[in-house]
């Protein structure tokens, strides 16, 4: 397999068409090496348009999927953003790129042991990845700029929106099978919060998060 035509194939005909049009997110896709992220076994799945499976019931969503999701979070090189769902550190990459600083989590033992290996071998110093199904958020680490689930949520835990600076936003794929969208979040003031829905997809439930109905203002 020719690594970079597929590479070029991925973004010019799976991502662009998914309204990825920010260059910098189109030149990091090129820069980011995505089958260094996956396992071994699915190595040559890497660029495809479609779910790469990890076990235990969890994926890396398909590429577009995790651009547009990066894209829509809108940073910029000063931001502090909570990344949750980190699983292999590709998205957790990508946003480090991005930004100042990034905290990933993953509820997996075996996906954060995967994902801090994958951000060492790719030279990257400004992201750290922690054992934690994300549902209380990192307060430690917190106000956020940004915050971005990659995984499903029935509804957003008003801990997460609380661990937002005022002006900061958070993206998740909000609902239910087979009726999901990207929401994304932002805080107004203090105990002001606005909502936008951004695009329909579907992707797979997060560990920990509880099940109801879809989170309202």
């Amino acid at each position: 397999m020719n690594l970079e035509q597929a590479r070029f194939n991925m973004i010019e005909q799976q991502i662009r068409p998914w309204d990825v049009l920010d260059t910098s997110i189109l030149s990091l896709l090129a820069a980011v090496k995505r089958e260094d992220f996956v396992p071994a076994e699915h190595r040559g799945q890497a660029l495809m348009d479609l779910e790469i499976p990890l076990g235990g019931g969890r994926s890396l969503p398909a590429p577009r999927v995790e651009a547009r999701l990066v894209q829509d979070l809108n940073l910029s090189k000063t931001d502090n953003v909570l990344h949750i769902g980190a699983v292999t550190g590709y998205v957790t990459a990508l946003i480090a790129h991005k930004a100042q600083r990034v905290v990933g989590l993953d509820a997996s033992a075996e996906l954060v042991a995967a994902a801090r290996t994958n951000l060492r071998k790719a030279g990257i110093s400004n992201a750290e990845v922690q054992q934690h199904d994300g549902t209380q958020g990192f307060a430690g680490k917190a106000p956020y700029d940004a915050i971005l689930l990659t995984g499903s949520v029935a509804k957003v835990p008003q801990e997460l929106l609380d661990q937002l600076k005022v002006g900061g936003r958070l993206l998740a794929v909000v609902g239910n099978e087979p009726v999901m969208q990207a929401v994304l979040y932002t805080r107004v003031a203090a105990n002001q919060f606005s909502s936008q829905n951004l695009f329909d997809t579907v992707l797979p439930r997060l560990p920990g998060f509880a099940e109801g109905t879809r989170f309202t203002f």
